[in-house]
């Protein structure tokens, strides 16, 4: 009988070595932080410089319209006002103002385009009346007469207090009012403006109560206006 060759076993493979894990180093670590630190700084250096630019240039730009058109802001006065209605209850408020006022434009080169005109009529700091004016234009060097009825209709007052107030101060049978407005220019001169707001405050006005249906004028000898620009840069 014939022997069958004995094979030798099959070698299992060996297996793969692991692969050795090389951590980064601390000196690897700082470095990449150190340029992270550098890309950043050099980021805000050029938002501050460009910024800076920005301001400078805005600076230049201003003293040059102001050097050639010389700007002065509009003035108000108030010419009369007059109370023929004023009802109070605990729950609301009816009244009815006739308010005229004289607007003048000083620029000799400078004409003036107002957006519509917001008026409101206060006594402290509660709202007594309201209305608005459509927007115009004012002319250079120009002088306009500006008539608007202001009333508060059956207006609900939420606020008791206000109602408290406003009652102990009409019991004194005089009603120390104010006069705001408020508005933006579409144009100043050549220059579109909307971001330019004005606010025009009117205090030192005193009025009497109405009785009997007897319309009252406010007494306005000591009214004084005050006119405030300002700039809205963010639109939301």
């Amino acid at each position: 009988m014939t022997a069958e060759p004995v094979h030798p076993a099959a070698k299992t493979p060996d297996k793969a070595p692991p692969v050795a894990w090389n951590p980064e180093n601390k000196q690897q670590r700082r470095n990449r932080t150190s340029r992270r630190c550098c890309c950043s700084c050099c980021l805000w250096i050029t938002i501050i410089i460009v910024f800076v630019l920005f301001l400078a240039a805005v600076a230049v730009t201003g003293g040059i319209l102001y050097a050639l058109y010389r700007p002065h802001r509009p003035t108000f006065s108030v010419t009369s006002l007059k109370l023929s209605e004023f009802n109070l209850t605990d729950t609301t408020l009816t009244s009815t103002f006739n308010l005229t006022l004289t607007a003048r434009n000083p620029n000799k080169k400078i004409t003036l385009v107002y957006d519509e005109i917001s008026v409101k009529i206060l006594s402290g700091d509660i709202g007594i009346g309201e209305g608005y004016f459509t927007g115009f234009v004012h002319g250079r060097e120009n002088v306009t007469t500006l008539k608007i009825k202001v009333a508060s209709s059956s207006n609900s007052i939420i606020d008791g207090a206000d109602i408290f107030m406003l009652k102990s101060i009409v019991k004194n049978g005089d009603l120390p009012v104010k006069i705001q407005l408020d508005t933006k220019f579409n144009k100043f001169g050549k220059v579109k403006a909307k971001t330019l707001r004005m606010r025009v405050t009117c205090d030192g006005i005193n009025i009497s109560v109405p009785t009997n249906k007897t319309a009252t004028f406010g007494r306005i000898s000591k009214a004084r206006c005050h006119v405030d620009l300002r700039f809205k840069v963010i639109h939301i």
